[in-house]
């Protein structure tokens, strides 16, 4: 009995392991500029890019010197300095304290910097500053999920699909606290959801991370019935 149980414990830790990998795979974009013509050098999620464009523009702040804070932004974090980027952010706010992008973008530089309260409370002043930005609900649960705390992570996951009810990343992310929390049809439910949603978007990289995750979850689940 102890020789079988021993590669199980194995596979259940290593399963642990791939379900947090896959919430940062899916939850928090590196910095997305909020610039036309302007692409991430860290692959951003599609709805990610353009979400936060929309509400540069509609807030009337995407002035060339936001734009250009942003790049600087970007440059320092994909150089793997933190801190300059969070001054830089910090900079923006500043000088635009309504830019709600400007906010997220700073809790997701936070999340990186494994300060996890800092981070929810710059998601928590987006979402003040417009209601409706699913990606920073999502980046909530994200941060929740990182500590195990997964009904609370559930709970912005749902507000963000509540907004976005074909938000991909969110689907995922849910799916993945869902089976946390032992609600495996749900889970299994809304992860199927994010991979039609995928497989339709034609996102062939987010296609192959959900199909893993539905093939892990499927196999710690006849290991547990065995």
């Amino acid at each position: 009995m102890k020789v079988k149980r021993k590669p199980k414990l194995v596979f259940v830790q290593s399963f642990s392991g791939m379900m947090l990998s896959a919430i940062a795979l899916m939850g928090i974009s590196p910095l997305v500029l909020a610039v036309p013509g302007q692409v991430s050098l860290h692959s951003p999620e599609q709805s990610a890019h353009r979400q936060p464009q929309k509400i540069a523009q509609a807030s009337g702040t995407d002035t060339p010197e936001r734009s250009q804070m942003l790049q600087q932004a970007n440059a320092l974090f994909s150089q793997g300095d933190l801190t300059g980027a969070e001054e830089n952010l910090r900079k923006l706010i500043k000088k635009f304290p309504e830019d709600a992008f400007g906010h997220f973008q700073l809790g997701n530089v936070l999340f990186r910097q494994k300060k996890p309260e800092d981070a929810i409370s710059s998601y928590r002043e987006a979402i003040r500053l417009r209601p409706k930005y699913a990606l920073a609900y999502n980046a909530i649960g994200v941060v929740y999920a990182s500590q195990s705390r997964w009904e609370e992570a559930i709970t912005e996951y749902k507000k963000a699909l509540e907004i976005n009810p074909n938000y991909g990343e969110g689907l995922t992310n849910f799916g993945v606290a869902l089976w946390q929390t032992n609600k495996k049809d749900e889970a299994l439910s809304s992860l199927e959801k994010a991979l039609n949603i995928f497989k339709q978007q034609n996102r062939n990289e987010k296609v192959n991370q959900v199909e893993r995750l539905l093939k892990e979850i499927k196999t710690t689940d006849e290991h547990n019935v065995s």
